[in-house]
């Protein structure tokens, strides 16, 4: 099919996450500038470094049926709960096939994870350990595997285009939003579902993290630990949750009067080829990625004035974001209103990218961007607009566009754009 650079908007939304077990309580939170990280009170966690983390809102136990749960990871089921929130967000009341408006050979999903079924994975060891072979979970490999998230909710969905799953650490997300819109740019799929999720609070991560000191220890101090560009800050908290949006070309949604929340304008990719955790301090990778996104997409920059920021709460991380956005933009950067909603949601790993590009949708979609929240002091570097207390109103005429920007560990480097509509 002959159907390149097709314009792709976004139809449908879900999360489930810190601050709420759906897109509208989360977006309710985030405006309201709460944190969603507490004191971990599991037995578990009593001799771990790190004993905070940005929970659920919302158990997954309390949706998805027990006899269902058993058969899926923490993972799967933070993506399954938002992609049927997403799914009948869009206008959806069936799977393809049963809904006369989706072909399912037209539909694909792409929900990505950064470590995929590690609950699983860890859990079922121990069973094997403390109580024999045969009481290790028959489901236990497509629960661990880590494109179990997308192969559930291709079939929750009868997805037939293609079900995938990127790994690319703390960029999976992102990236998996990346791939989707390609695959209906290029003619592959006329919709896909969308996304990230990640559940690793668990000891073994938890202690990892913390000991190569990438993670907050400020334990007395839950709701304050995640700092973006405070001098304070010191690592970032650990969340969990899932981000999914429903993507779909633009002729496909006017045909059937879909709603549309944004244009999904492309993306920018890099790799930073410096260090396998730590960023480049200069940015320079980050900055390609923002190069390649203005060079292969239709985007102005001067349209672009709202960034979700990765900014995790680490001290080089964060400075080099700002630095890539300099070197990419220039001056062009001091329209551009800057929040990193991780000051509420802690890191959601993989599903950051997910969850973030709800947010920066929402805040196009409704013209008004979120806080970042813990700035007592700002770093002396940064000299670009910092959103800090409450939320900032967004141009309310014209086209305005947004980035959601996404980077994990082993230097890749994933940038988004959103478009008013």
């Amino acid at each position: 099919m002959n159907a390149t650079n097709r314009t792709v908007v976004v139809t449908g939304i879900g999360a489930t996450t810190p601050l709420g077990g759906d897109s509208a309580s989360t977006w309710e939170a985030m405006l309201a500038g709460q944190s969603g990280v507490s004191s971990l009170d599991q037995d578990w966690a009593a001799e771990l470094p790190v004993r905070i983390a940005a929970q659920a809102a919302v158990d997954p136990s309390e949706i998805i049926p027990r006899p269902q749960a058993r058969k899926l990871d923490r993972s799967a089921q933070f993506a399954l709960i938002a992609a049927r929130e997403a799914w009948a967000d869009a206008g959806f009341t069936a799977k393809a096939g049963e809904d006369p408006s989706v072909d399912p050979d037209r539909l694909g999903t792409v929900i990505a994870s950064g470590i995929g079924g590690v609950t699983t994975l860890l859990g079922q060891y121990d069973v094997l350990k403390e109580k024999g072979v045969r009481r290790v979970s028959p489901h236990t490999v497509p629960m661990l595997m880590p494109n179990g998230p997308s192969a559930n909710v291709g079939l929750e969905v009868n997805a037939r285009a293609g079900v995938h799953t990127p790994v690319s650490a703390c960029a999976s997300g992102s990236e998996a939003i990346g791939y989707a819109i390609e695959m209906i740019r290029t003619g592959r799929a006329d919709i896909v579902v969308a996304g990230g999720t990640e559940a690793a609070i668990h000891p073994l991560p938890i202690a990892a993290f913390g000991n190569m000191m990438a993670m907050s220890k400020s334990n007395d101090d839950p709701q304050g630990a995640s700092r973006p560009w405070d001098t304070a800050r010191n690592g970032f908290v650990m969340g969990e949750g899932a981000g999914v949006i429903v993507l779909e070309s633009a002729e496909h949604a006017a045909k059937r009067g879909a709603r549309v929340y944004a244009e999904a304008v492309g993306q920018g990719v890099s790799a930073d080829s410096h260090d396998i955790v730590q960023p480049e301090p200069s940015g320079n990778g980050i900055a390609q990625a923002l190069r390649n996104l203005l060079d292969s997409n239709d985007l102005d920059p001067a349209e672009i004035v709202h960034v979700n920021a990765h900014a995790t709460s680490t001290p080089q991380g964060d400075l080099a974001e700002l630095k890539a956005l300099r070197k990419a933009f220039g001056d062009d950067t001091d329209h551009m209103a800057i929040s990193s909603t991780k000051s509420m949601t802690g890191h959601l790993l993989g599903g950051a990218g997910g969850v973030e590009s709800v947010a920066t949708i929402l805040a196009l979609y409704h013209r008004v961007a979120p806080q970042t929240i813990n700035i007592e002091n700002l770093d002396p570097e940064i000299d670009v607009d910092i959103i800090r207390d409450e939320p900032r109103k967004l141009p309310v005429e014209g086209r305005i566009a947004a980035l959601n920007d996404s980077f994990g560990f082993g230097g890749h480097n994933v940038v988004l754009a959103f478009r008013s509509v």
